[in-house]
């Protein structure tokens, strides 16, 4: 299930064999029917001590830890460069071990989306957390919760005319309407208050909105805002800035996150346990698959806070290197560090699939990560533009970890809560 494997005996415990490092690890019974317990820890030897090492006149039946101590009889260990690694690690061995349990057991709990039923004669958008293939372009999300998916959802219907009913509708001229349609807040096709022709081109807009995350209505905001203003209608140019910033006011609401499901990719980059390394996840669709290390061997790091931002602009060894009796670090060309990169992603990409469930567990652990206080957030993610990953943001931001790594912020070096999975 995991990596290393030690045998383990109470009265000779393999302490000098497991390193003093982060990693999950589980713990196996002679009974090979019984379940594991499996287990993340920022110290392996420290935590795997508290468990089983022996105490002093402890007596049989005492105590929980020492009946735990006399049925173990292998340990299991993976070390892990970062806690996003850890949550990783430790979901697929639980999945292993305990199946669909294994979700209850870690608490995981899809995240939260908008829905836009472009299915549906007269389309709405939901929020929800149902997750399903066939809707990947219709689910936009994550979000870090439900209150910030409706109050989003609320500021975007402010800047439309779609409708907020739920109701499959059955249009009625002698229908009423209802509030909504009373304040111009919606198109009112219950009672053909629109032509559906136009009702679908109010729909095309808000998907595109969502899709976008406000970039196409911003652009044609500003384009119009422009031309009014070259015909010196200052009046009207006036009106579609106060939109605008509406617009832009409801856009903030939105996290770079925020993708349709199935345009949600990404790399992730976590420091790594290999020195000279750091782990990359690739995010494929909401799925995750990694790591693969990726080796920063001859990479510049520049001090971006220098007035440059070019990765390739200050030249600068990974390391001090003594003047005498040692060479020069070499410097890794461009093509050198990319096609390494293809390679390292290559790799991942052809174990990406994944089911619908997995996916919405997966989208879980990402969201725990992703939405954490900044200062908690260890390690970047680069999100795909227009179907394509940006190699030199990404090479930056690899630059970037690892030099916060070797600064000593390493995630076992700072205390995060242990949690068993069973």
């Amino acid at each position: 299930m995991l990596i290393s494997s030690v045998d383990f005996d109470p009265q000779n415990p393999p302490w000098a064999h497991i390193p003093a490092r982060a990693g999950v690890f589980a713990l196996f019974a002679a009974d090979e029917r019984a379940e594991p317990y499996i287990s993340r820890t920022p110290n392996l030897r420290n935590r795997l001590r508290r468990l089983l090492a022996a105490r002093p006149n402890e007596q049989p039946g005492q105590s929980k830890r020492f009946r735990l101590t006399q049925s173990v009889a292998r340990i299991e260990y993976t070390l892990t460069g970062s806690d996003f690694e850890s949550w990783l690690l430790l979901y697929q061995a639980s999945a292993t071990a305990f199946g669909e349990r294994a979700r209850k057991r870690l608490h995981l709990k899809p995240p939260t989306f908008l829905r836009m039923t472009m299915d549906n004669a007269y389309p709405r958008v939901y929020v929800t957390n149902r997750i399903t293939k066939a809707a990947a372009n219709d689910l936009f999300g994550p979000f870090p919760s439900r209150a910030a998916a409706e109050a989003f959802l609320e500021s975007m219907l402010n800047l439309f005319e779609l409708r907020r009913c739920h109701e499959d509708l059955h249009p009625d001229p002698a229908f009423p309407g209802c509030v909504y349609s009373e304040m111009k807040k919606c198109m009112a096709p219950c009672f053909k208050g629109c032509t559906d022709e136009r009702y679908a081109q109010e729909a095309a807009a808000v998907h595109a909105f969502l899709a976008t995350r406000g970039k196409s209505l911003i652009e044609e905001l500003r384009r119009e805002r422009d031309r009014a203003a070259e015909a010196l209608n200052f009046e009207k140019a006036a009106e579609i800035h106060a939109r605008l910033t509406r617009v832009e006011s409801a856009v903030a609401g939105a996290s770079p996150a925020v993708h349709a499901l199935a345009e949600l990719n990404g790399v992730i980059i976590q420091p790594a346990s290999e020195p000279g390394h750091v782990a990359l996840f690739l995010l494929t669709k909401g799925s995750l698959v990694g790591p693969a290390l990726y080796s920063v061997a001859g990479m510049r790091h520049p001090n971006e806070q220098s007035g440059s931002s070019s990765l390739f602009a200050h030249p600068a060894a990974i390391a001090p290197v003594p003047l005498e009796e040692s060479p020069l670090v070499r410097l890794a060309a461009r093509d050198e560090l990319e096609s390494r990169l293809n390679d390292a992603l290559n790799t991942l990409a052809v174990r990406s699939a994944k089911s619908t469930q997995q996916i919405a567990n997966h989208l879980c652990l990402f969201t725990r990560w992703y939405y954490r206080p900044q200062a908690r957030r260890v390690g970047e993610v680069i999100f795909e533009e227009a179907h394509e990953m940006p190699k030199k943001p990404l090479m930056r931001a690899i630059s970037r970890v690892y030099r916060q790594g070797q600064a000593g912020q390493q995630p076992e070096d700072a205390p995060f809560a242990e949690q068993p999975a069973g």
